[in-house]
């Protein structure tokens, strides 16, 4: 039987990572933004303050659990339906992770709390950090990340690039275009001059390939991404596409969801992460399309999903009205 977690998914093909088990820490969406282009959708609750929002020993307990069960995966990636930073038990949980395995950690933040001393010790715990950086100028900022009032775009880059000063592991630095929006010249260059000072070890470009927060975000096409990851220089790479696992690469557990309100559930849980076409499911759990759409017709006449479109392809999310559950 397929267990189901409340915090951990996955672990995913990730094109930045390799195979990736997720850890969820902050509740979703509890966030320091509300991105125009994120997937999860508009933040629900925006702070910029720090506290236990889920405790480390309930996602110690499922980790745990699922490492007993064998894990094999290339990273174990502390993130969130929000801003994993928010969670002050950040720095205490990287350090019992170590305790129960050898796989590297790593993080994804939006970096905006990278400013308080504290979230950057904590973060240096990880082997790989991976930041943002939409923006290169207040301006852009506000109208890209629509951040907490109390947060200046100045503190933030700072806070990336004090960071940077005293880190020893790598920084993977993500930049989402938007058409129209961050991809002018001027734009393009503000951009290069704040990755510059931040000088992080990678470069990854990123685009509206699924559904976002906000309708009409327009995805670059992929010519211009290449000129742009040019511009920016040889440690710049594009990572828009959706990756192709190898079914080889996988688990075995995740060859074995043999029921399919089993893999209904699996399916589920990687959709309240972020919106998926089918062949995302396919890769990410190393289902047949047959499998996976039949899974799919039932969450559908259970009324838990729904279908949207953006540049022609097919994505499921949970329906608006779905419950939350701890599955």
């Amino acid at each position: 039987m397929t267990t189901q977690y409340a915090h951990l998914y996955g672990p995913v093909p990730s094109r930045r990572l390799g195979l990736s088990l997720g850890v969820d820490i902050v509740p979703a969406k509890v966030c320091t933004l509300d991105c125009i282009y994120c997937q999860i959708g508009r933040t629900s609750l925006a702070t910029l303050v720090r506290k236990p929002y889920l405790p480390a020993s309930e996602v110690l307990a499922e980790l745990s659990d699922r490492i007993g069960q064998g894990l094999a995966c290339d990273y174990i990636t502390l993130t969130g339906s929000g801003e994993p930073t928010l969670n002050t038990e950040l720095g205490c949980l990287i350090d019992q992770i170590r305790t129960l395995t050898h796989i590297p950690i790593a993080l994804i933040t939006n970096g905006t709390l990278l400013y308080d001393p504290a979230v950057r010790f904590d973060a240096a715990r990880a082997d790989v950090v991976l930041p943002s950086l939409d923006a290169g100028n207040e301006a852009a900022f506000r109208k890209i990340n629509r951040p907490c009032l109390d947060l200046a775009f100045q503190t933030f880059l700072q806070g990336l690039i004090d960071f940077r000063a005293r880190y020893q592991g790598r920084i993977w630095l993500e930049v989402f275009l938007i058409e129209g929006v961050n991809t002018s010249d001027a734009e393009i260059q503000s951009l290069k001059d704040c990755i510059a000072r931040i000088r992080p070890d990678k470069v990854h470009l990123n685009t509206a390939v699924r559904p976002t927060a906000e309708p009409g975000i327009k995805p670059l096409d992929p010519a211009l991404l290449q000129a742009i990851a040019q511009r920016m220089g040889p440690d710049c790479e594009v990572i828009a596409d959706f990756p192709i696992a190898h079914p080889h690469h996988l688990p075995e557990s995740l060859h074995s969801l043999a029921q399919a309100d089993q893999t209904a559930e699996s399916i589920f849980a990687m959709l309240k992460r972020r919106p998926c076409s089918i062949d995302d499911l396919c890769s990410a759990l190393a289902l047949t399309r047959t499998a996976a759409l039949a899974a799919l017709k039932m969450l559908t006449a259970a009324n838990r999903i729904c279908t949207t479109s953006k540049a022609g392809r097919v994505f499921y999310a949970p329906a608006p009205d779905t419950p939350p559950t701890d599955s």
